[in-house]
């Protein structure tokens, strides 16, 4: 499939020789690979080129990996995933916090990698080739999210969310009232098998409560039931 590019992304790590296999890797699967050895060069890059996703070492010289994300967030929501080589919650929570859709920690299979970004791009870019439903939208109280678009707005004001919050919200705003454990949410939004890693989940629910300022007097749009997950109640119509 290397003879075809069907997708760019672009990789930030200091360590040349890892992007050089991942390169070869991904080429292979029709994904082109734009290398940045540092922070500063995937900023510079970023700013000049067009990326599916962003892969970012969160050690690098210049600016990490939390910082080039950071700056990435104030004006794009591309799929990032981030490279740690460090196995501590602290810099994933960190990382999910300011918009990473997933981590990899080092040492990892090259074939690891190349399976999560295969995901990430599949899960945003591949419904884009279905028949799109026009103004289809999900509304709650005053919270609209419109499907086709992929935009969320409260109030008439437009909520920035990324493309994981935004699929955690779809699947709670669909199915009103029903109860979603971690696991369930973990399986079908990252599409990938649940570890029991409940930080992963937990941060992006705090994330959207956040942005949503959920938490008004008549009660959170979110809700935590203990023990068993999160749900939405039942006020949301499908128009």
């Amino acid at each position: 499939m290397g003879d075809k590019i069907e997708y760019r992304i672009l990789a930030a790590d200091d360590e040349a020789e890892l992007l050089d296999i991942l390169e070869l890797y991904l080429w292979r699967e029709g994904i082109g690979v734009c290398k940045a050895g540092d922070g500063i060069e995937a900023m510079r890059l970023f700013g000049k080129e067009e990326f599916h996703l962003v892969l970012l070492d969160i050690m690098m010289p210049g600016l990490d990996g939390f910082a080039v994300l950071r700056k990435i967030r104030e004006s794009s929501k591309i799929p990032a995933i981030m490279l740690t080589a460090k196995d501590q919650d602290y810099d994933k929570i960190l990382g999910l916090e300011l918009g990473a859709d997933d981590y990899i920690t080092k040492p990892y299979n090259p074939l690891e990698v190349v399976a999560r970004i295969k995901a990430q791009l599949r899960r945003n870019y591949d419904y884009r080739e279905e028949p799109k439903e026009e103004k289809r939208e999900l509304v709650l109280r005053d919270v609209r999210m419109n499907l086709s678009e992929g935009t969320v707005e409260r109030g008439g004001r437009l909520i920035e969310v990324t493309s994981t919050e935004f699929k955690i919200l779809k699947m709670l705003l669909e199915r009103p009232g029903c109860i979603f454990t971690k696991r369930q949410i973990f399986e079908r939004v990252w599409e990938d098998a649940y570890a029991g890693d409940d930080n992963t989940v937990m941060v992006h629910i705090s994330n959207l409560r956040r942005k949503l300022e959920d938490g008004e007097e008549e009660g959170p749009l979110i809700r935590t039931v203990k023990g068993l997950g999160y749900k939405i109640e039942k006020e949301s119509r499908l128009s």
